[in-house]
């Protein structure tokens, strides 16, 4: 598993190199950086933006409709035990670190997020609630950053979370969370017999579901690019106003499904690995995903970033 980020701040479409990353990070208000080398998160302040819309309660569950996906509210999908001890053993936020260092740096890190996934849909129509999480390539924290993120999310009062594994090839979330699934999106995705309820997951976190990658299939990218996709998007999107959907997609540079992911997503967090993400790299993958101009870069495993002193106090106090 990969540690907690460092830094996180809004790209636009110029693309950027950890050197700027850095540079930019420092220049926080907010701080950032412990002297042993402990992650700590900080956060440019977002883009000026209209207030997001308050979601809607819970307790309103809509008629679904003929050929809808999801029946993840009206329908009985299979219930799943996350291991808790096996997320904090991984340095992952837990049922039991809600005043961990983590659980604060993912706080700082969700909010600006948050604040535009309720704002109204941007001229391509997408849904800012839909956010991807990625790299350039393998091993530098997405499905760290994935899941936390959600974790986080997910302790939000009035909001829901799904958390998609999209990484058809190497699925990491059900060995992170500590569960088994076979079927999933792309069984979903594929069978039109299917329904939302056959491959979604609850779990005993309030407000988190889970929908893994399921089966490989040979053209997987055609159909993540397919009209059946399209209209997954848009169930899963619109149906609940108090829902945030965040997808760990595969490396960018690995394989062409986070390209068309892009097409779908409002936001994406991008994670940069301090110290081994290149500069070609990084162009290249934002190159590849630059359909969503809505992009973060999250600076992950970095050290010695602003303020050395950042949420110590805090801890101290909840020991």
């Amino acid at each position: 598993m990969s540690k907690a980020p460092k830094g996180f701040f809004r790209r636009r479409k110029a693309a950027s190199s950890v050197e700027k990353a850095a540079a930019k990070l420092g220049d926080s208000p907010l701080g950032a950086g412990r002297s042993d080398g402990a992650p700590s998160a900080p956060i440019s302040p977002p883009p000026a933006a209209s207030a997001p819309v308050s979601p809607m309660s819970a307790n309103l569950t809509p008629a679904r409709p003929a050929g809808s996906f999801d029946g993840a509210r009206g329908s009985v999908s299979r219930r799943i035990d996350v291991d808790h001890e096996l997320l904090s053993a991984a340095g992952l936020i837990s049922n039991r670190s809600e005043h961990s260092q983590i659980a604060e740096e993912f706080r700082l890190i969700k909010r600006p997020i948050l604040l535009q996934a309720f704002e109204d849909r941007d001229g391509s129509g997408r849904a800012k609630n839909l956010i991807m999480v990625s790299s350039a390539k393998p091993g530098e924290g997405k499905t760290f950053s994935a899941v936390n993120l959600a974790m986080s999310i997910a302790l939000e009062r009035d909001l829901t979370v799904m958390l998609i594994d999209a990484d058809i090839v190497h699925p990491s979330i059900p060995k992170a969370m500590g569960f088994e699934a076979e079927l999933g999106l792309m069984d979903l995705i594929a069978d039109e017999s299917l329904d939302m309820s056959d491959v979604l997951l609850r779990t005993d976190v309030e407000n988190l579901t889970v929908l893994p990658a399921g089966r490989p299939h040979h053209l997987a990218t055609e159909l993540f690019a397919s009209d059946r996709m399209a209209r997954l998007v848009a169930d899963i999107t619109r149906r609940y106003p108090d829902r945030i959907i965040i997808v760990d997609s595969p490396p960018i540079l690995m394989s062409s499904i986070p390209g068309v992911l892009a097409l779908h997503v409002g936001q994406i967090v991008f994670v940069v690995q301090a110290e081994k993400s290149t500069q070609a790299a990084i162009d290249g993958a934002l190159g590849l995903v630059g359909a969503c101009e809505n992009i973060y870069l999250l600076l992950n495993k970095a050290r010695n970033i602003g303020s050395a002193e950042k949420f110590d106090g805090y801890y101290d106090y909840y020991r």
